[in-house]
């Protein structure tokens, strides 16, 4: 038994100052397990948009009451030898949650919050039959590096082929000034891997050294053939493997092979750049935001010039804020207007003491992950589904919707002040939610700035000294920045692969028409796992890794279950298949990022939503949470298949 010093003591009662109110209660009730704190008196008010709401609205009388019964729980954890946390059921877990956060958490998320909290039940385990599966990854991103540990873990003989010269795939490729997460650092984490994020919204650099760290800890880089790029992929059926031909960094073919092939190549990988008239006869610097130019990062690299952004979506709207106190003039090109958050804590500092309670207080962690996981996953999902009664046709879509309007509309007011002009031009006339919602980063008060000029138009072309809008002005620039997006619904491009039955995803898909079994697998491409497939992106909130890391967990049930019982090949069921995206069309003709008031970039040509999910988060994590073999169609090894290892074909280097 370990006694606290007085350093302890102090430490602890200089740490609970800058604790979340709402996480410590939730720590509290854990240790004691009184529930005298869930009563009224206690209960935090609900967090307005996506603010943390670390307060938790009480009064200052009731938060020290808090803090000091939370500092006393603590320290008799201490003096009891700091036995381990007490074991919480999914009811209890919910309960908490609902006092914790202010409203009603739904009795079916509390299987996936328990999770977070507790962390993940143990899978069983069952006598190896197949041990010749191997694997070929496509990409060391973020999903590439989860399926690479799995499948190490697994003990699947695996090489993961990367075009770029590192891991971290699109933090890795955008280096743009202002680059970072629009989630909460501490809930865009990889499960069990922690992390003391200096911000409270992690910026580029420091994503990319964690992913980095990641790969350190799990030796991933030696299972990673860097500056090779996969260009083609078919299934050889007799053999029971694909044949993947990718380009190495000398431009030289590179011929593999294996039974199994994933996908991790991500989504918003593929820059889109406009084929522009003129854009070659241009005279200034034009790139795309994903390939910002490294000399441009120095302070006085854009002194004086006059710069252009071409779009005003996500990125641009980091970039904006972040170069606009060192260029001499800045001009944004937005076609449409976004809807944009506030949010206090996006530039905040994490402090050290918040980092002593993760690192000190078991479960505190956990408890302020799974508040996160609410207030951005799920918590906005309900109001994003159109209520056919509501008389309003295009600027809302429901009551919620409208209330939510209202807020974002005060706030965009609130920050352009007496710039009725900027009002205008930036006040969206559709539902707000219908594009990704975006969290302010100084971008109202950039847009206030004497040298910032907002143009509500397209660009038609470029000219030699600029660019010319759509309607006929011109603007001259030196540096044009293309923010203008990612090949989103063109799935696996520019790779051509090929199924059982020759025909290729493109020839099945159509250009941007990508379809499959939960986003994961696709019929006629047996033992094809992809991870960021169609219609699993966020359009809610929430963290994409938590979604890659379902993904993953599905991939290695069904590979388990090869490994168990002796299967070759799994292709995913025809009208399984079909019965699945039929609902998700379904489901997305009923939301918001239908509604024809604007565009996005979830959807097709068509209009059919092919890049985000349809479903909450928790519904995603039960779907994904183990495969159902009836699914799929089930092949044994055959005599005819090559060995594992044949000469030549090995993965592993």
């Amino acid at each position: 038994m370990t006694a606290m010093t007085d350093g302890d003591h102090a430490r602890l009662d200089r740490a609970i100052a800058s604790g979340s109110i709402p996480t410590m209660l939730a720590v509290l009730v854990e240790y004691t397990g009184d529930h005298r704190w869930l009563s009224a008196r206690f209960r935090p008010t609900r967090s307005r948009g996506m603010d943390e709401n670390a307060s938790g609205g009480l009064p200052e009388d009731v938060q020290d009451e808090i803090r000091a019964a939370f500092a006393d729980a603590v320290r008799d954890w201490w003096r009891t030898g700091r036995p381990r946390r007490r074991d919480l059921g999914d009811d209890e877990v919910g309960t908490i949650l609902s006092f914790t956060t202010g409203e009603s958490v739904p009795p079916d998320v509390a299987s996936m919050m328990a999770e977070i909290v507790t962390g993940p039940q143990p899978v069983p385990t069952a006598p190896v039959v197949t041990t010749d599966l191997r694997a070929i990854v496509i990409g060391a991103g973020v999903a590439g590096m989860l399926i690479s540990v799995a499948l190490d873990r697994l003990g699947i003989d695996h090489v993961i082929l990367e075009k770029n010269e590192e891991v971290g795939g699109s933090w890795w490729e955008n280096r743009y000034p202002g680059a970072g997460v629009d989630t909460p650092s501490h809930l865009y984490s990889i499960s069990g891997f922690d992390h003391d994020w200096s911000t409270f919204f992690g910026k580029r650099d420091e994503v990319e050294g964690y992913l980095q760290a990641y790969a350190d800890a799990h030796d991933i880089r030696r299972r990673v053939r860097f500056g090779t790029e996969v260009t083609r992929a078919a299934f050889d059926e007799a053999a029971q493997v694909w044949r993947v031909t990718a380009v190495d960094e000398r431009g030289e073919p590179v011929d593999l092979d294996a039974p199994i092939l994933i996908s991790a190549v991500g989504l918003l990988n593929r820059p889109k750049v406009p084929d522009l008239p003129g854009i070659d006869d241009f005279g200034g610097r034009v790139f795309h935001s994903a390939r910002w130019p490294e000399d441009l990062d120095a302070p006085d690299s854009l002194r004086d010039r006059s710069v252009g952004i071409i779009g005003a979506g996500a990125s641009a709207m980091q970039i904006g804020p972040a170069i606009v106190d060192r260029v001499g003039s800045l001009t944004v090109f937005q076609r449409s207007p976004q809807w944009i958050a506030p949010n206090a804590d996006y530039f905040r500092p994490v402090s050290e003491d918040v980092h002593w309670l993760m690192d000190s207080v078991p479960g505190y962690r956990a408890w302020y992950r799974a508040h996160l996981s609410w207030i951005f996953n799920d918590k906005v999902h309900p109001s994003l589904q159109v209520d056919p009664e509501w008389p309003e046709d295009r600027l809302s879509i429901n009551e919620t919707n409208h209330g939510h309007r209202g807020f974002y509309e005060r706030y965009l007011r609130d920050q352009l002040g007496d710039r009725t002009d900027l009002i205008e031009a930036s006040l969206p006339d559709y539902p707000p939610f219908g594009k990704r919602m975006l969290l302010d980063n100084g971008w109202y008060a950039m847009l206030r700035e004497p040298h910032v000029e907002l143009v509500t138009r397209g660009v038609r072309s470029f000219t030699a000294d600029g660019v010319v809008d759509t309607d006929g002005v011109e603007h001259p620039l030196d540096v044009a920045v293309l923010a203008t997006g990612f090949h989103s619904t063109r799935m696996l491009y520019p790779m051509e692969i090929v199924g059982r039955s020759g025909r290729s995803t493109r020839e099945v898909w159509g250009d941007d028409d990508a379809r499959a079994y939960l986003g994961i697998t696709v019929p006629d491409f047996p033992n094809l796992f992809v991870l960021t497939g169609p219609n699993t992106a966020l359009g809610h909130g929430g963290s994409f890794i938590t979604i890659l890391e379902c993904q993953v967990r599905y991939i290695v049930d069904a590979l388990h279950r090869m490994q168990t019982e002796g299967i070759a090949v799994l292709e995913c069921r025809s009208e399984v298949c079909d019965r699945y995206n039929a609902e998700v069309d379904a489901r997305h003709a009923r939301m918001v990022w239908t509604h024809p008031a604007m565009q996005n970039w979830y959807r097709n040509d068509d209009g059919r939503v092919v890049a985000v999910l349809p479903w909450r988060i928790t519904d995603y994590w039960s779907m994904t949470h183990q495969v159902d073999l009836d699914d799929f169609d089930v092949e044994p090894p055959r005599a005819s298949a090559e060995p594992a290892g044949a000469a030549g074909h090995r993965t592993a280097s």
